[in-house]
């Protein structure tokens, strides 16, 4: 190709922008790179707004120090490749606490996602089955197999510990389900140790003992000054045109590429392309696909998702315990489902005014009506559970934010991973210019979005004939 290449990279999330980065920092010089949002802002559920005159997140707020093999996140590598590294803040305090019996118990160390490695360490929130996890003389997974993680859990270890344990920490970052998520894609590393090891306490210890993490290392980390700082220094970085504004309506094979359809119907634009990347939900993803691969739409347009809401209250002088929040059982009947106590939890927030920001997520996958309520409703709502949990009566709010997220978290079924990959074959051996990214395929959390966009920029360049090193 004696011309430069035209790559267009649909959604402006982190995964787009990660994509974006990479393909500046290895693609032939002078490669043209053009982002295009359908929204009026870059970074998706990466968003830094402001309460009581304070910085505060709105969407994600912190991400993974380390990678599943112990080495460092995807996250922090582009963060350092960003020249942010000296931004990286860690939370002062990491205790969390678990609402269950109408108070709170701190979270039992040693799980992974609430499952024990030692059934004694967990016995004061949750009472294993009495004949819990018995070596059955073979591996608790075939070589192949993928369950629902409630499935395991509550065969080897009882109802108590998914209800108390599992589900809440499974739904404070998925806002789904244990009984209806996979245990390949939300927890990879024990799903890997599962088809090893002969009990699940034996998986857990060999899970964690594979991504061995220095004592007193941080797990989780933030940029001071918020994450949208990420969002700006990479749309910054990739060198990429910006389109706000822009959504990609069609998406259309020509003999040199693509032609994407972008605008309203009523004058769209027409752009040529020789690779586009799709870093959309799956759904949007799949309506673009239907017309070029009716197989891979269906299957990725399958994925279901949860809505939420996250509350934001700025209260003066309350009495907060010394902990980073709460996660909530379904079993406790409350709308919250988890809490985070911003300036308690970033020691680098906190005011000497002593205003502290609280937020609160609310809405469940399969239970979202609570987030028809109007937002008086759902701040009153709040409001009073915070205080119920604490047993204290919070002050009322100087001021507060509710940012709704719609259709924002998948629910990856089990056999998830099996069908993504059929698909990215499917699509690779048609149309290798064509690629996917994004946590509606690979995964929630920044690393997991940024890795997934990075691979999609690398495989785009060997389509086109680069090398992609």
């Amino acid at each position: 190709m004696s011309r430069p290449w035209r790559v267009a990279v649909v959604g402006g999330g982190i995964a787009g922008l990660a994509a974006a980065v990479r393909l500046r920092d290895r693609a032939p010089a002078g490669t043209e790179i053009t982002v295009y949002e359908q929204s009026g802002a870059l970074g998706g559920k990466l968003r830094t707004g402001e309460l009581a005159g304070q910085p505060v997140e709105f969407g994600a707020e912190s991400f993974l120090m380390r990678d599943p093999a112990g080495g460092e996140s995807a996250a922090v590598t582009l963060i350092r490749r960003l020249g942010l590294a000296e931004r990286i803040v860690h939370p002062t305090v990491g205790q969390a606490a678990l609402a269950v019996d109408g108070g709170l118990r701190p979270v039992p160390g040693g799980t992974l996602v609430g499952v024990p490695g030692d059934l004694e360490r967990v016995a004061t929130v949750a009472r294993p089955a009495a004949d819990a996890d018995r070596d059955g003389g073979r591996p608790l997974l075939g070589p192949d197999e993928d369950v629902a993680v409630g499935t395991l859990v509550r065969a080897r270890l009882g109802d108590e510990v998914v209800d108390r344990l599992v589900d809440p920490m499974l739904g404070g970052v998925y806002a789904g389900r244990a009984d209806d998520l996979s245990l390949v894609t939300t927890m990879p590393a024990l799903a890997r140790a599962a088809r090893v090891e002969h009990t699940l306490t034996g998986a857990v210890r060999a899970a964690q003992a594979a991504a061995p993490r220095a004592p007193g290392a941080p797990v989780f980390g933030t940029l001071a000054g918020g994450l949208s700082t990420l969002v700006e220094a990479a749309a910054t970085a990739s060198g990429a045109t910006v389109r706000l504004h822009a959504a990609v309506r069609e998406l259309t094979p020509t003999a040199e590429g693509w032609r994407l359809t972008v605008g309203p119907t009523r004058a769209p634009e027409l752009v040529e392309a020789d690779a586009v990347v799709l870093a959309l939900p799956a759904r949007p993803a799949a309506r673009l696909l239907a017309p070029v691969t009716s197989e891979v739409a269906t299957t990725i347009g399958g994925l279901d998702y949860a809505s939420v809401a996250l509350v934001t209250l700025a209260l003066p002088d309350p009495e907060l315990p010394a902990l980073s929040g709460f996660l909530v059982p379904v079993t406790e009947g409350l709308l919250i489902k988890a809490s985070t106590f911003f300036t308690i939890k970033w020691g680098h927030l906190a005011r000497p005014d002593g205003i502290a920001l609280v937020r609160a997520s609310v809405g469940r996958y399969g239970d979202e009506t609570s987030l028809h309520l109007a937002d008086p409703d759902l701040v009153a709502t709040v409001h009073r559970e915070l205080s119920g949990v604490l047993g204290v009566a919070l002050p009322a709010p100087l001021a507060s934010h509710v940012q709704r997220w719609g259709g924002a978290l998948p629910q990856y079924a089990p056999g998830h991973g099996d069908r993504v990959a059929a698909a990215r074959t499917a699509l690779r051996v048609a149309h290798p210019t064509l690629v996917l990214a994004g946590a509606g395929l690979d995964g929630v959390g920044i690393p997991v979005c940024v890795r997934s966009g990075e691979t999609a920029a690398g495989e785009i360049i060997e389509a086109l004939g680069g090398s992609g090193s």
